[in-house]
């Protein structure tokens, strides 16, 4: 269970962006979200929070797709939160 705390904190941290949007957005899914994510959206999240803020909200607001299908599940419930 501590594995996954430090793991959520992680991901918490990491989801601290510099565009207040994209904090608001994140900070709405991770409440509802988090704690029932599978290990391939927790990956495919952490891949979405590499990407640049500019690009990752275009991606969160449906403005872009991106290539990579596996982004897909993840986007649409950063969308519907």
């Amino acid at each position: 269970m501590e594995l996954f705390t430090r793991e959520q904190e992680r991901i918490r941290w990491r989801s601290r962006r510099g565009l207040l949007e994209m904090d608001l957005i994140l900070q709405r899914f991770l409440a509802q979200h988090l704690r029932t994510l599978s290990e391939p959206e927790i990956r495919a999240y952490d891949a979405l929070l590499q990407l640049p803020d500019n690009d990752f909200l275009d991606f969160a607001m449906g403005r872009k797709t991106p290539e990579k299908a596996e982004l897909i599940p993840v986007l649409e419930k950063i969308r519907q939160s």
